[in-house]
């Protein structure tokens, strides 16, 4: 905890690992000495998240919905069924290239073992991949799996939509200047104090360099890289990210950020647009009007939005 003055605290920040990722928190509080109590918060919100919706324990409701929803209709709770509605309308908006049912053929990969699944399996499984198969019940508030084979995780939208809540809990409780992250996904709300917050992108193949520096006010970024999670065997990198048509690792870039206003968007778009490569990707984009993009592609070069490269024009 960072403490400013003599009679009270006005930053705080706290960094934990939560979600198997670094989550980091940090936000000006003065005159106030609960500065501490909405740390805790922020990261007890953080837990909960993981706990519901991490597809890796056999308790949170996803696993549940996992189990259940290939033998008929399941009710789950409104806020499932809204990430499930919100991961739908990236899947649409995208032509499939995110997907939450990847996971039907991404289970079987595990990347500390530097295991693959075979193409057998990869064929069989991949049958279960199609962002169609989960089915919803407005009504009800249900949902069902139209085929056996579909499994779902949330990986590629959950973070973003902690990143979100921990941030509106900040602004319920009167935080006007925040930074909240959860691995590649970030939320900014405010200045620092009439200088931007800094966010670095990481450098896809070098663990201790930045291949840019944002200077961000006001903005949600997120970033999805090869690097995250992966192997290599035989000269190729098997990585996390995976290219639904196929099962496979997606190739058409090393990373991609995205920027945007609320981070359960960008965290979607970041895996997207990854998925599409550079050139689909950034006309896709450049289509969505307050969404910007920075792309690393194969050979190491950064890419950008027309908006982006607009500003640097100027």
């Amino acid at each position: 905890m960072l403490l400013a003055g003599v009679t009270h605290a006005e930053w705080y920040q706290d960094t934990q690992a939560i979600m198997g990722t670094r989550v980091h928190v940090e936000f000006y509080l003065p005159d106030r000495d609960d500065g501490p109590q909405l740390l805790n918060q922020v990261m007890d919100e953080m837990r909960r998240i993981d706990a519901t919706f991490s597809s890796y324990k056999e308790t949170s409701e996803l696993s549940r919905l996992n189990r259940e929803a290939p033998n008929g209709w399941t009710e789950v709770s409104p806020e499932l069924f809204d990430l499930l509605s919100k991961a739908h309308q990236v899947s649409k908006l995208t032509d499939g290239a995110f997907d939450v049912t990847y996971a039907s053929v991404g289970r079987y990969y595990d990347y500390r073992e530097a295991k693959a699944p075979d193409a057998q399996l990869i064929a069989k499984a991949v049958q279960g991949i199609n962002y169609r198969y989960v089915e919803q019940d407005v009504q009800t508030r249900r949902v069902r799996y139209s085929r056996p084979e579909v499994y779902v995780a949330l990986g590629g939208i959950a973070k973003g939509h902690a990143v979100d809540r921990g941030i509106a809990l900040l602004q319920r409780a009167g935080v006007a200047h925040a930074s909240v992250s959860a691995g590649g996904d970030s939320r900014i709300i405010g200045d620092r104090l009439g200088q931007p917050w800094s966010v670095g992108i990481q450098h896809p193949r070098a663990e201790d360099k930045m291949s840019a520096v944002l200077p961000l006010v006001d903005t949600a970024v997120s970033t999805s890289g090869d690097y995250e999670r992966f192997f290599e065997e035989d000269g190729v990198r098997y990585h996390h990210i995976l290219d639904p048509d196929t099962g496979r690792s997606a190739t058409g870039a090393w990373s991609v950020t995205i920027l945007g206003p609320d981070a359960t968007f960008t965290d979607g778009l970041s895996t997207s647009v990854f998925v599409l490569g550079p050139e689909h990707g950034l006309a896709l984009i450049d289509r969505l009007p307050g969404i910007d993009a920075i792309i690393i592609d194969p050979q190491g070069q950064l890419l950008f939005s027309a908006d982006l490269m607009e500003l640097s024009s100027d």
